[in-house]
């Protein structure tokens, strides 16, 4: 079967369902069976599905090895209830699928999903924010792509210069900048990493919160791990104290009570209890298209790439939720490798449990998804094996967002000649207006640009009347409004010529009469 990797980019879980179901259609054996003395043609059991559907779904790399034949009996069970698959009778939609010898067969039509033309986030809600588009960025320092400076840039004013004298001011950098400029740094370089022509396909940027991104950077303990300000959004106490016991187990526990045969499962439950009741996951709603496509990273050969992006991605979070993954993660490491541990489960190791316990809390989708446990699986399972990288600041983007800095300090000026003051920097602030305003001062500015053309055409004394005639009328044909509001009325354009002196007829007929006078009286004498 061709292992068909699904790229980043939108409504990447539909593009997976429906690979899925192709997948499953085309390869999955069609057998006679008979039942009760019947014989049903092109069908399969309920277990022989589940065999196959779980050897595909390890051998796949859209969701690798960890599926457990649980999970595989789900998405059978998913299928049935979108009638990819029905039963021998024609049945679908309420039934359910046990791991049994129950026939079912493929309908003659398969439901594949409409994948929608337009991206998720096509409209933006900007209030407050920027829309990033591909076009604000340029490339800077090093391999990080640092955006332009926006308008509270200074405008350097550069006159004629007379002297070689020059002065570098630095301009104190607000924490306004510092935040934009994690801002800008981080979803430059995470629309790298995707090989993505714009991230409005996967992600809303009126989430983003600048100050969550710095908070997350600023605000942690010698181990990395943030620290809240706000005491009442950490983990309670009973919590944390559950934690430290089974990651420190045997030793340090800090529940001061005896143990008993099975306490560490009790201890195990009530931890898993909390995380899986919270009424969102810690990657939160908003950026699960964002995680699902970096799903799409998780290669062999992209290793690097893929922790680079959920780096950055995990920076995005809230401080109380970055917090508890970091604390989630460190503890489910330790216990997944502590050979000390009593098994929490009689039928699954403990690495296992811990990916299938915490992957619904960790990353799902505000609506059912029909992939969603394979789909957080996955993304706990490569977190869990890195995650000692992907929760930590990455050096790479500090030394991007320092060098970004260092550009806004430094502002060179020059001055027109050598006796001015150098302790009083010349230059001068943009002010910032809308864009209703920009578009506003760009019509009126090209309007009065061109009504003054029209005046100078007016106003050429050198220009013949026919020359004139033809340039009005190349104008008035160019821009008819703005001719129309200079000559309102056929009036005011005809004015235009008769105002020109003329010599009238009347004064050249007294100016020929004086002339044959003079020259009789010259022919007399």
């Amino acid at each position: 079967m061709e292992n068909r990797i699904i790229s980043p980019g939108p409504y990447r879980a539909t593009k997976l369902w429906n690979e899925l179901i192709k997948l499953f259609r085309a390869g999955m054996p069609l057998k006679k069976h008979c039942v009760r003395l019947k014989k049903y043609n092109n069908c399969f059991t309920a277990s022989e599905a589940v065999d196959w559907l779980h050897e595909l779904l390890r051998n796949n790399s859209n969701f690798g090895p960890d599926v457990t034949r649980q999970q595989t009996l789900q998405l059978l069970r998913k299928f049935l209830k979108n009638r990819v698959i029905e039963d021998i009778k024609g049945r679908w939609g309420a039934e359910n699928v046990d791991d049994n010898s129950q026939l079912y067969r493929f309908p003659a039509t398969s439901p594949l999903k409409v994948v929608p033309s337009h991206p998720p986030f096509y409209q933006k809600n900007t209030t407050g924010m920027s829309n990033m588009k591909k076009s604000e960025f340029c490339p800077l320092h090093k391999e990080a792509r640092i955006p332009q400076v926006n308008t509270e840039e200074l405008d350097k004013e550069v006159p004629v210069v007379t002297s070689d004298e020059q002065l570098t001011h630095t301009r104190p950098v607000t924490q306004s900048d510092i935040e934009e400029a994690w801002r800008e740094v981080v979803l430059n370089h995470l629309q790298k990493l995707l090989g993505l022509a714009s991230l409005d396909d996967v992600l809303d940027f009126s989430q983003i919160i600048s100050q969550n991104i710095v908070y997350n950077v600023c605000n942690i303990s010698k181990h990395g791990v943030v620290v809240l300000q706000d005491k009442s959004e950490d983990l309670p106490h009973w919590v944390l104290s559950a934690m430290k016991c089974l990651a420190n187990w045997p030793r340090h526990n800090d529940l001061n009570q005896p143990t008993y045969p099975g306490f560490e499962r009790d201890v195990f439950k009530t931890v898993a209890d909390y995380f899986i009741n919270l009424p969102e996951p810690l990657l939160t709603f908003e950026y699960y298209e964002l995680f699902v496509n970096i799903l799409g990273l998780l290669q062999p050969h992209l290793e690097q790439v893929a922790i680079e992006a959920l780096q950055i991605c995990c920076l995005l979070l809230p401080p109380p939720n970055r917090r508890k993954l970091q604390l989630l993660m460190r503890m489910i490491s330790r216990i997944s490798q502590n050979v000390d541990l009593p098994r929490l489960h009689d039928a699954m190791g403990t690495r296992m449990l811990v990916v299938n316990s915490f992957s619904h809390c960790i990353l799902r989708c505000k609506k059912e998804v029909d992939l969603d446990e394979l789909l957080g699986m996955r993304l706990v399972s490569f977190i869990l094996d890195h995650h000692q990288e992907i929760l930590q600041v990455p050096s790479y983007l500090q030394n991007a967002v320092e060098d970004h800095i260092k550009h806004l300090q430094k502002v060179k000026i020059q001055y027109p000649c050598t006796d001015v003051n150098p302790s009083v920097p010349m230059y001068t602030f943009c002010q910032q207006i809308s864009n209703k305003e920009f578009e506003e001062q760009k019509v009126t500015v090209s309007q009065c640009a061109i009504a003054e053309l029209l005046e100078n055409i007016v106003e050429d004394k050198k220009l013949s009347v026919k020359d004139k005639r033809k340039k009005l009328k190349q104008f008035q044909k160019e821009y008819p409004e703005i001719y129309q509001n200079r000559f309102p009325t056929s009036e005011c354009e005809m004015k235009l010529f008769q105002d020109r002196p003329k010599i009238k007829q009347p004064l050249l007929i007294i100016m020929k009469k004086p002339l044959k006078q003079q020259k009789k009286q010259n022919l007399r004498s």
